[in-house]
């Protein structure tokens, strides 16, 4: 698919059209491409108006998309949602990250009321989710409420990478403390080769 080129600072359209992405800024009602590249128009939910995105190249137009599952890096979490840096989407790693977001109410398909966001997911987890909608223009609303989603890769308080024992609870194999989590079915093909082997927090160097 070929995509319009646009110079750095082009006018692209009236922010009563559409939302300002990446590689976009808005200014005085407009979205303006703040780098020369490709333009590319995302559709978003049937309420909400598209997005506008200019890449440097071709390559560069993988972007989330409502339904694709992608791999997320979870950055805070507090009682009513976290918030995750998505890092791939189908199991391509994008160039730039992009934000998501997991509201409590999302994180699994039943007993809802009674989820609590610590015991799911905690900042540093490496989660697979589905991409439910665009929340606003800066953030993308994700799901975690299917068996193969959840937290795939966790580090235990002792800095360890934990196995997971059931779809709630993983194990630090070095303390064998066992720890809550929302976790997935995993489907290898979603994760990345760099998280297959994360660093334990002791393997840093300290200075």
């Amino acid at each position: 698919m070929l995509y319009e080129y646009e110079c750095q600072w082009e006018r692209l359209g009236s922010t009563s059209d559409y939302h300002a992405g990446p590689g976009t800024y808005c200014k005085q009602g407009f979205v303006y491409s703040s780098l020369a590249g490709f333009k590319h128009v995302q559709e978003t939910g049937k309420d909400e108006l598209p997005k506008m995105q200019v890449v440097r190249d071709e390559q560069e137009t993988i972007v989330p998309q409502v339904g694709l599952v992608v791999t997320t890096k979870v950055v805070n979490v507090n009682p009513r949602f976290c918030r995750c840096a998505i890092l791939s989407v189908e199991g391509k790693p994008l160039r730039q990250s992009f934000r998501g977001q997991i509201r409590r109410e999302d994180i699994r398909a039943t007993e809802k009321d009674r989820v609590e966001m610590y015991k799911c997911v905690r900042p540093g987890d490496v989660v697979l989710a589905k991409v439910m909608s665009l929340g606003d223009a800066q953030s993308y609303l994700l799901t975690t409420a299917e068996n193969e989603l959840g937290v795939v890769l966790a580090q235990s308080e002792a800095g360890v990478n934990m196995v997971p024992i059931s779809w709630c609870e993983m194990i630090c194999p070095k303390t064998h403390q066992k720890e809550f989590r929302k976790v997935a079915k995993v489907q290898s093909q979603y994760i990345q080769k760099e998280f297959k082997k994360v660093p334990s927090k002791h393997s840093q160097h300290r200075t």
